[in-house]
């Protein structure tokens, strides 16, 4: 069976750094591989916030996680801090991935990448929706 692989670009839009705690930790003493979704979340929805948005209201929609796609690199331990890097890229009529990559920031070692494939929803009409113009024009990294 053929392995993931996501490729990242050169410049995020966005950085934040969330230390591990004991509760991320899984009975081998290293990041669970389900709570490392845990971070990821905690680092869009961050993502979000520093554009002015909540995951309820980006330009009057909120947004649902349609799939995720994560490549592991190397295990993380409690009380290392990691830097989570996010971008959205890929943009349909819908939706687009937010890719990002999860690093330990002291020695810089990549922990693990991947993609999330968001869609728009308007929870009033139970639908979804297009990707708002301002969203699409702001969480995007500016290119070189």
């Amino acid at each position: 069976m053929p392995r993931i692989q996501i490729d990242l670009p050169e410049r995020f839009a966005f950085s934040t750094e969330i230390t591990l705690y004991l509760g991320h930790m899984n009975y081998a003493g290293h990041l669970d591989n389900a709570l490392l979704l845990a971070v990821v979340s905690e680092a869009r929805l961050r993502f979000f916030k520093s554009l002015g948005y909540t995951e309820l209201d980006v330009e009057g929609l909120g947004i649902v996680v349609a799939d995720v796609a994560v490549q592991y690199r190397s295990e993380a331990f409690h009380g290392e801090v990691m830097v989570v890097r996010m971008t959205a890229s890929d943009f349909g009529s819908k939706g687009c991935d937010l890719l990002w990559c999860l690093a330990e920031k002291s020695t810089q070692r990549e922990v693990a990448r991947g993609k999330t494939g968001i869609v728009f929803f308007d929870y009033s009409a139970r639908k979804v929706a297009s990707v708002p113009e301002n969203f699409r024009t702001r969480a995007a990294a500016p290119s070189l």
